[in-house]
């Protein structure tokens, strides 16, 4: 572009965030309009897989990132009923093999991270976006107080449930995958024995599993609990349940899972939902990134990864060229695929880790056993795919003239 482009940003969260440093290492004017009063994140994990790791790198944040950042000594997968370990790979050799670490951080540790980077100014809080009209000339966002803002470009990081998305592709109903989550964070003191403040843990048993990883530099465990369950829809983060719910849930499991339960008398409870792959992700002047346009399951850790890549390689597009159309289309080009095979790959693992047949589940930790022994992907979750992808190195292709030439064919 010849004038670098205004962008607003719909949503403050991982995804809009990283956009917003990503456009403003690259000069562009940027504003992130958050509904919630103040931004913050629900007060949990999340894993940073290498490759959310190499893009955080470009954002210049990777000194604080691994300040706040732990890395687990193995990756382990466990029978959930036995405690048979299955696979237990050493996890120090993915930063020589993958070029960056595994790390694990806390939600709101992460976003005070971008938060402290980015000007006070640019970003609005307490703006709740309610639609979004755009053609080839710019945007409009329109906000529930009545406010509108004109934008050359307006970007829908506002989540699963995104305003933008409907407004600019109509009403869709996110899936329910048919799993209820338990989620707690248990400080250090009170982890029983038998549960490893060392490793990052996986309990595949009939019909759930269990997973949890030290986060704020080892001194809390985050817990998640996944369960097979149609019984209860409601997506929120916040709605509390008793401790008995889950006792019920996994009776018959590991001894030491049971009593890693007990020592949270409350947990929060949620529904696990994501969305069809979108053939489309721009209208005009309007694009969409991290959840608002692949929603996934967290069972590859990589819903905050993808919405990271998002904000980086949009940037470089817009940065390489001229045409902001030319540019939002090789964005989807060069991101659809991936995040589209991210999201069915997290469908196929919620099947495997939740086998309730002892004869398939006996299958499966064979099929286990011989990657173990013979694969070439040594990774947990076979993710080598995942985690040697460079947002860097794809950005440097995000205004080749093999990218304009497959927008220019209708490949995007």
């Amino acid at each position: 572009m010849t004038r670098k482009a205004n962008v607003a940003i719909v949503g403050g969260g991982i995804g809009g965030l990283a956009a917003a440093l990503a456009l403003r290492q690259r000069g562009f004017e940027v504003t992130v309009y958050e509904q919630s009063p103040e931004l913050g994140e629900i007060g949990a994990g999340v894993g940073l897989a290498p490759n959310a790791v190499k893009a955080i790198r470009s954002l210049e944040l990777e000194k604080e990132l691994l300040a706040i950042g732990w890395t687990a000594e193995y990756q382990v997968m466990q029978n959930g009923l036995d405690g048979r370990t299955m696979s237990r790979q050493p996890v120090a050799a993915s930063a020589t093999k993958f070029g960056a670490p595994h790390l694990s951080v806390h939600r709101a540790e992460l976003l005070d991270i971008f938060v402290r980077a980015l000007p006070e100014a640019c970003i609005r809080t307490a703006a709740r976006c309610v639609s979004v009209t755009a053609d080839r000339n710019g945007a409009v966002a329109r906000f529930a107080d009545g406010a509108t803002v004109e934008s050359d470009i307006v970007v829908g990081a506002d989540g699963i449930h995104s305003a933008v998305r409907t407004s600019l592709f109509g009403p869709e109903a996110p899936r329910f995958t048919g799993c209820v989550c338990y989620r707690a964070l248990v400080p250090a003191a009170d982890v029983p024995p038998g549960i490893s403040m060392k490793d990052a843990v996986l309990w595949m048993g009939p019909h759930g599993h269990i997973v949890h990883y030290p986060v704020k530099r080892g001194e809390v465990l985050n817990v998640v609990a996944h369960y097979d369950s149609d019984a209860w829809t409601e997506e929120s983060w916040t709605r509390r349940c008793d401790v008995s719910e889950l006792l019920t849930t996994y009776a018959g499991w590991h001894p030491a899972l049971l009593d890693l339960i007990r020592t949270n008398k409350s947990w929060f409870k949620w529904a696990l939902y994501d969305r069809e792959p979108l053939a489309q992700w721009s209208v005009g002047r309007a694009t969409l990134l991290g959840d608002s346009a692949h929603a996934m399951l967290p069972y590859l850790g990589q819903g905050a990864a993808m919405a990271i890549e998002d904000g980086c390689v949009l940037a470089a597009c817009l940065d390489k060229s001229t045409d902001p159309d030319e540019a939002l289309a090789t964005y989807e080009q060069l991101r659809k695929p991936r995040t589209r095979r991210t999201v069915l790959a997290s469908r196929a693992r919620a099947k495997e880790n939740h086998l309730a047949s002892p004869w398939d589940r006996f299958k499966r930790d064979v099929r286990i056993a011989i990657r173990n022994r013979f694969g070439k992907d040594k990774t947990v979750f076979q993710g080598e795919w995942l985690y040697r992808y460079d947002v860097a190195s794809e950005n440097e292709s995000a205004g080749s003239p093999e990218a304009r030439a497959a927008v220019a064919a209708g490949q995007a």
